[in-house]
């Protein structure tokens, strides 16, 4: 008996994946998410979850953000990314951070539940058209990473929005706090991330191709 939590916001997809294990299955258990948020929360309270397959872009998750947060709340949680797109950079940079698998959400569902056993196993899981050695391992990505999994979710928006170049006037209207409030944020970013300037803190967001998340964490 395996238990999978898929957390994805289109449930033309969240069906489609349901039909694809049910069919290959005799004894799984199905649990859907829409968010980030709904996610975290359905992990909290499910503790026997084997899988969860994540979408990366679903509101909230903001690109890497979701995989980063779920893997530092959650360390021994197989998570296999799901996305609508597919290439070699972004499977590179979910499988540094810690992803079992990828799988594209062309994949036939032969194909998902094949992945589905692999990943069960303790085994990464990619399509076919990538072999094993297109991904590059970067010990510095994964550092970054776990440096951003510290910061706090006004940090992580707060890094955000210095990356999209904002002032911190603009950041606290943004977020509706004080400007003295981001500076203090701004000084905890700095710390956390080993960095002492704002250019510093725009490449390493740039980089892990992090994004605002849309709904509060």
């Amino acid at each position: 008996m395996a238990t999978l939590l898929i957390a994805d916001d289109h449930p033309l997809y969240r069906d489609a994946i349901r039909g694809a294990l049910t069919s290959n299955f005799e004894q799984l258990t199905l649990l859907e998410a829409a968010d980030l948020d709904t996610t975290v929360e359905m992990l909290h309270h499910n503790k026997q979850i084997d899988l969860l397959l994540l979408d990366l872009h679903m509101p909230g998750s903001g690109d890497l953000f979701g995989l980063i947060h779920i893997r530092k709340i959650f360390p021994d949680l197989p998570v296999a990314v799901v996305s609508g797109l597919e290439d070699v950079d972004i499977i590179s940079k979910v499988i540094n951070v810690g992803a079992m698998g990828f799988v594209p959400k062309t994949t036939s569902a032969a194909q998902i539940s094949k992945a589905v056993n692999v990943m069960l196993e303790g085994d990464i899981w990619l399509p076919e058209s990538y072999a094993a050695n297109d991904v590059e391992l970067d010990t510095e990505f994964t550092e970054l990473a776990v440096k951003v999994a510290s910061l706090t979710p006004a940090q992580y928006k707060v890094l955000c929005y210095m990356r999209d170049g904002l002032l911190n006037k603009q950041i606290g209207y943004n977020l509706d706090i004080a400007t003295a409030t981001v500076k203090a944020h701004v000084t905890g970013i700095f710390k956390k991330l080993h960095i002492n300037n704002r250019t510093q803190a725009v490449l390493i967001a740039s980089h892990l191709q992090l994004a605002p998340p849309e709904a509060g964490i």
